[in-house]
């Protein structure tokens, strides 16, 4: 799951609901620079589900993932099944995509 995207060397910005969300142009471009396997949903969230051999393994993940959003202070919704983790992520604030959900989601997937 390492990655190299330039995304990933950001800083998520907080918002303050002051700005708009991406246009779908822009979300799509944002979306080529993630690695494999992340969608972005009804233009509204980024979505990645991650699979593991065992329950153990998807928690540590899930974990460092956690970490990863405190940091940030942007927090995801997260589900932890059995080998299964899905990312689910979009500014609360404004109830859509930003560049930071992209930082994020690529934040995460260079763990």
């Amino acid at each position: 799951m390492k990655n190299t995207c330039d995304l990933s060397n950001r800083e998520c910005i907080p918002c303050k609901g002051d700005v708009s969300t991406l246009p779908p142009s822009q979300q799509q471009e944002l979306l080529k620079q993630l690695p494999q396997g992340w969608n972005v949903i009804d233009e509204h969230h980024l979505v990645k589900m991650f699979h593991f051999p065992d329950f153990q393994q998807a928690l540590a993940f899930t974990n460092q993932a956690a970490q990863i959003a405190e940091n940030q202070n942007h927090h995801p919704e997260i589900t932890l099944t059995w080998g299964l983790v899905t990312i689910r992520i979009w500014t609360h604030k404004i109830d859509g995509l930003t560049e930071s959900d992209f930082i994020l989601a690529a934040r995460i997937d260079s763990q």
